[in-house]
């Protein structure tokens, strides 16, 4: 049994809030985001946040750090775009291994710090797995619906990249998140079992899908259940959902798939849904109240926040969580 497998059989874990969000604050400019390693590169790379994990490294230390010090158990690396697809917009292909890498080494750098100062509550890092924004389901174009962008072995290839970088890097343990394709997602965990037989490691993973309106279904179809169990075959360390909706809204989907697997569970939602500027206005105060009717109904095993939330949201919600026992995993059926 791993660390994080130990933790969670005795409390209810806390997974940091955005990484976007606490970026912004700190305006920075197309000079910050190139630094002196791109400062002659032949495109605009400003707003590629995962590009600072290079070029500011301070920043991204600083905001880990603002997330344990809230009570995060975990953090998640800068690495949501951070494979040859999400980076081919930049022309940053060649750079994915050192992004994955650096990123992973950075919060675990953090991470170690606050563990060697609490050993009794240790921290983790989640290596952050995005969809990429290329889907393996649907086609792009309406007026040719079998026309795929993108296939699963290519997909394969490009996670299989990353899930090196970060293991490399130091990361606990691996998020696939913001499922918005299940076939997407399998392609990432396929990429992971064969690292870790290549390796011959064991490293826990978690996975959260999305979704995406009041249908209550992913971008490509799936409810929450049939999502569950479309994955169930893989060995998991949690399952569950993050962005698009505020936690009230999410509720329902964790509830149906809770009592349906004897996987850990996790949430992290926005705060609340955008307002027609594209920001987030629930604060800590309303959020926490939201997720405190999760923990009431014995929903989840780690929660954390996702676009909109900050440190003040995390430490509402870590606060909570002390209050409460982790969901009790169903025991498998022999």
């Amino acid at each position: 049994m791993s660390r994080i497998e130990e933790e969670l059989e005795k409390r209810i874990l806390v997974l940091d809030g955005a990484m976007g969000t606490m970026l912004q604050q700190y305006n920075f400019s197309e000079e910050d985001f190139r630094g002196e390693k791109f400062k002659d590169f032949d495109m605009p790379l400003k707003g590629n946040n995962d590009l600072l994990s290079i070029t500011q490294p301070w920043a991204i230390k600083e905001i880990h750090k603002k997330y344990f010090e809230a009570g995060a158990d975990i953090v998640e690396t800068n690495t949501f775009s951070s494979t040859t697809i999400g980076m081919a917009d930049y022309n940053l292909e060649d750079y994915v291994y050192e992004l994955n890498y650096q990123s992973a080494k950075i919060a675990k750098e953090v991470a170690n710090e606050f563990t060697a100062n609490e050993p009794e509550i240790p921290r983790f890092v989640a290596g952050s797995i995005g969809p990429t924004n290329k889907t393996a389901s649907m086609s792009p174009n309406v007026n040719d619906p079998g026309y795929r962008e993108v296939n699963f072995n290519d997909l394969r290839k490009v996670y299989k990249q990353q899930v090196q970088a970060l293991v490399d890097g130091g990361v606990d343990l691996l998020l696939v998140e913001t499922v918005f394709d299940t076939l997407n997602a399998k392609a990432a965990l396929f990429a992971i079992e064969e690292v870790k037989e290549e390796r011959n490691i064991d490293i826990p993973i978690m996975l959260s899908g999305t979704i995406t309106d009041a249908s209550g279904r992913t971008l490509s179809g799936q409810t929450a259940e049939a999502f569950l169990i479309s994955v169930s075959h893989i060995p998991l360390l949690t399952i569950g959902f993050n962005c698009a909706l505020g936690a009230n809204l999410l509720q329902p989907h964790l509830e149906a798939i809770a009592g349906k697997t004897d996987f850990a569970i996790s949430a992290h939602p926005n705060a609340g849904l955008p307002n027609a500027f594209g920001e987030y206005d629930e604060t800590p105060e309303q959020m926490a109240a939201q997720i405190e009717e999760y923990l009431k109904r014995n929903l989840i095993n780690i929660i954390g926040g996702c676009c909109g939330t900050t440190p003040e949201h995390i430490s509402a919600i870590a606060e909570l969580a002390k209050k409460y026992k982790p969901r009790k995993r169903l025991i498998p059926a022999e």
